[in-house]
């Protein structure tokens, strides 16, 4: 797989063991595109290790609260628990649809509040960590207390992860949920560690951090410590979460005494329309709303799996239309009695996946398989007649798709 810190193609983990994280959503909206070709992505890489033999657990996490969430309840009139609860519900609904293993854990950050406050407190203790103070009305029975940001003096190996310089990181923290303008950081780019209780939003017991509720960043570093030790293998997303999310996370876990992940892996970006698929233009393509439709999960697999991993592409209708059409080639190609010999193409489909998960030269392996199995000219006296099954065996247990 590629290393986005390094750039360079890696072998994860190379014992016989694979520990991973990949970030989950937030659960204001049902998922979309963008999201399931993520989550495919590295589907596709635990399946290929587990058929290697690896030990591989899977991690991840749902952020069941944040601002963005509480912005678009109030904004429905919904409440954010329901909400949340809602679009989880969904979320579990499509990835079980597409095929895609669980995780062996899967937490949420109100789920995590405890071990974050922990967390966070050791933090204070031996320096790193800071308390900004807060706004009138803000911070509850304790305002004194102020928020906690993280001090990334400390850490001296902070942006070893993206490699991007200072202006660079600056402008994308602002993008993506920063506050490089906050009054009172020691440095713009100092991540909040806990936010103090706000009037209307939730709020936790935070110990002596006072009431309020996790950071983005804290939460992931510590559902990926323990749910999988430090430092792990791999942690994965899409490419907009190379920085800061996976900077800071990391940067979080290195304090914290072990280290994140040892390699960052990152999936392209789907656009849609023109623009990246995304919930704030609003231009998205939902994996439920396709299946309400009464489109085969598998089909929009297959979909997806046309696309290399850290390809940025657009979704189209014609995106579609081909996975539908590969769908119902290979399943007729697998409903005779026989066929041409599976063990080049299952040798050829494990060959792709090694070759940084090389999806497309994947399906065109079986693609080709399928073109043979259906050829009215092919002679048949050759036929291998548990071909079908161990083609649609291999493809179900590399390629996620049932047939």
């Amino acid at each position: 797989m590629l290393d986005s810190t390094t750039g360079e193609l890696v072998d994860p983990a190379p014992g016989g063991t694979a520990r991973f994280y990949v970030c989950g959503i937030t659960p204001y909206d049902a998922t979309h595109i963008g999201h399931a070709a993520t989550y495919v992505a590295f589907d596709l890489l635990h399946r290929a290790w587990i058929d290697a033999g690896k030990k591989a657990t899977f991690v991840s996490n749902v952020t069941d609260v944040d601002d963005p969430l509480l912005e678009r309840a109030a904004t429905t009139g919904v409440d954010w628990q329901r909400l949340a609860e809602e679009q989880v519900a969904l979320y579990r609904e499509d990835m079980t649809a597409l095929g895609v293993v669980p995780p062996v854990t899967w937490t949420g950050a109100v789920e995590s509040v405890p071990a974050v406050v922990e967390a966070v407190e050791r933090l204070l203790a031996e320096g790193a960590a800071y308390r900004v103070a807060v706004e009138p009305g803000a911070g509850g029975d304790d305002p004194h207390l102020g928020d906690v940001y993280a001090d990334l003096t400390a850490d001296p190996s902070f942006g070893s992860v993206s490699g991007l310089d200072t202006e660079t990181m600056t402008a994308l923290f602002a993008e993506r949920g920063g506050d490089p303008q906050r009054e009172g950081k020691k440095s713009p780019l100092d991540p909040l560690l806990w936010r103090r209780e706000r009037p209307g939003e939730p709020a936790w017991d935070g110990g002596s951090l006072g009431t309020g509720r996790p950071g983005w960043h804290v939460e992931c570093a510590i559902i990926a410590r323990d749910g999988l030790g430090l430092p792990f293998d791999l942690q994965g997303g899409g490419a907009d979460l190379l920085f800061p999310h996976h900077e800071m996370s990391t940067s979080h876990d290195r304090l914290l005494g072990g280290g994140g992940a040892r390699v960052h892996m990152h999936t392209g970006l789907v656009a849609y329309q023109g623009e990246k698929m995304s919930k704030s233009r609003g231009n998205l393509v939902f994996v439920s709303a396709l299946r309400a439709t009464g489109v085969d999960p598998m089909a929009i697999r297959l979909a997806l799996l046309a696309h290399h991993y850290r390809a940025e592409w657009e979704w189209t209708d014609a995106d579609l239309a081909a996975g539908v059409a590969r769908l119902a080639r290979w399943r007729a190609a697998l409903s005779g009695n026989g066929g041409p010999d599976a063990d080049a193409t299952v040798a050829a489909l494990r060959a792709a996946l090694a070759d940084d998960l090389d999806a497309p030269a994947a399906l065109a392996a079986v693609d080709a398989w399928a073109e043979r199995s259906l050829d009215p000219a092919r002679a048949t006296a050759g036929d291998d007649e548990g071909a079908p099954g161990v083609i649609a065996r291999a493809v179900d247990a590399l390629l996620g798709i049932r047939l």
